[in-house]
């Protein structure tokens, strides 16, 4: 008994080491496909997460994107957005009707609220160049089936990943695309409906999945 258990004891940690290298070739084949899958999903709006290999699709996107946003002025500055200081009231009180009662407290303006407080100027001046393109390019379109503007905006650079809620009311089609981009919030509402087509900016979810927060829609 002695004789045998010598040489268990002398081989036995190479198997060891033998079972050790095959698990670990295993693991390194298993992060292998987790990477490969992984990939598609990389590169979408809104994501962190940035594609190593962009496809030319995404990349003619992006280059578009960086044309306008070189155009328009830098992020930070809204000239819409009220200052809350308030003007000197220079008009006379109006005056009340006998028989009227005043009213117990002076009626404020309301504060606006959407897209005009929420996006800046350079936010505004993207979206024009984006909305001037996409318009031209639906007008043409004399029957706006879901599938003509989605080739449309296909063909103007806008990827699948960036249209949502594309679908058709009667004669129109109405759409939303996601124009996101290192933080910001814009986006875009659009209604295709041949001459009269009408595209405005809108306000998105700053992270995560597309979601429109608040919209005026055309």
């Amino acid at each position: 008994m002695t004789h045998i258990r010598g040489p268990i004891s002398v081989f036995a940690p190479g198997r060891r080491v033998l079972a050790a290298a095959a698990l670990t070739a295993l693991a390194l084949t298993g992060c292998g496909t987790e990477q490969s899958e992984g990939g598609r999903q990389s590169g979408t709006p809104g994501s962190s997460t940035v594609s190593q290999q962009p496809s030319p699709e995404q990349g003619a996107a992006q280059a578009l994107f960086d044309r306008f946003e070189k155009a328009c002025p830098e992020p930070g500055v809204n000239s819409r957005r009220p200052t809350g200081a308030s003007k000197p009231d220079t008009e006379e009180p109006e005056t009340i009707a006998p028989g009227e009662t005043p009213p117990a407290e002076p009626i404020e303006p309301a504060y606006p609220t959407g897209p005009e407080v929420e996006l800046d100027d350079r936010d505004w001046c993207v979206s024009a160049h984006h909305e001037q393109r996409i318009i031209a390019a639906l007008q043409m379109l004399a029957d706006p089936t879901a599938a003509k503007v989605r080739t449309t905006l296909n063909g103007l650079g806008y990827t699948d990943e960036r249209i949502h809620h594309l679908k058709q009311d009667g004669k129109k089609t109405r759409f939303h695309l996601d124009l996101r981009e290192d933080g910001g919030r814009l986006c875009e509402s659009g209604v295709a409906a041949g001459a009269v087509s009408d595209v405005v900016p809108c306000v998105a979810a700053a992270e995560g999945p597309f979601k429109v927060m608040s919209e005026v829609r055309p």
